[in-house]
């Protein structure tokens, strides 16, 4: 597909989501890592609950507050 049909699609408020190659797609600076990290079981305990308040995972809490965290500190 050329590139002036798929915006016209686009334009259209047509789905162009057919149209991508997915497999190469990148998220710049999103890239995932696995780390482990061990906490004290209090903090797991209080992590769970939170989660479960927020109608999250224990690993997008963690995520969330790291997230926060780093914005602030970067401001």
């Amino acid at each position: 597909m050329r590139a002036k049909d798929f915006d016209k699609k686009f334009d259209d408020n047509q789905s162009v989501i057919d149209d991508l190659d997915m497999s190469k797609a990148r998220r710049p600076e999103q890239e995932q890592k696995r780390v482990n990290v061990d906490f004290p079981v209090w903090m797991i305990q209080s992590l769970d609950k939170e989660a479960r308040r927020l109608g999250v995972t224990r690993q997008s809490i963690i995520k969330m507050w790291l997230a926060e965290k780093l914005e602030k500190l970067a401001s």
